[in-house]
Parts: structure tokens; sequence; C-alpha cells
């Protein structure tokens, strides 16, 4: 045991310890930060991919609306309750 401790005494042993301990616990990149960046950038990976497909999906479905005028107007009948002049429209809402 004594061994051991007359290493500690050491300025090198203890310059190394506390840079370790620095490094991974103190330092604005430690090792703590790098765990919470690398798990934000993966999650914000999976939005990117996620908004990528419904924005192809979109753009998928724009241009069958665009192409086809039937479903066009179907669209805006539903969507934003427009009507023909001759008819009339009623709203029914689900308490």
């Amino acid at each position: 045991m004594a061994k051991y401790l007359k290493y500690t005494r050491n300025f090198y042993f203890i310059f190394t310890v506390l840079f370790v301990c620095w490094m991974i616990f103190i330092d604005t990149n430690d090792i703590v930060s790098h765990i919470k960046l690398r798990s934000k950038l993966r999650e914000l990976e999976k939005q990117k991919e996620f908004y990528i497909e419904k924005k192809e999906k979109i753009q998928a479905d724009r241009e069958e609306l665009m192409s086809n005028y039937e479903l066009l107007e179907k669209f805006a009948r539903e969507r934003y309750l427009m009507k023909r002049k001759s008819e009339d429209l009623y709203v029914i809402v689900d308490e």
C-alpha cells in the first residue's frame, strides 16, 4: 500500500488526475454535455425525417389537387365550407 501512496504524492500524477477531472466534469465541453447534445441531435434528426416525409406527402396531395378540378372543388367544399350559389350549407358540430 505504501508503494501506491508514493505515486499519489507525485506532481505529475496529481496534475494528471486534476486535469482528467477538469476535462470530464468542469470544462464546457465535458462528457455530460456531449451526451446531452448527442441525444438532442438524434431527436432533431428524427423530427427532420418526419417533416420531410410530411412535406413530400403534402406536395403529392397538392399536385393531385391542382391537376384534378373535381377533387379541388371537393377539397374546398369540405375544408373551407364553400358552396355554390344555388346551394344551402348546414354545418353540424359534434359536442
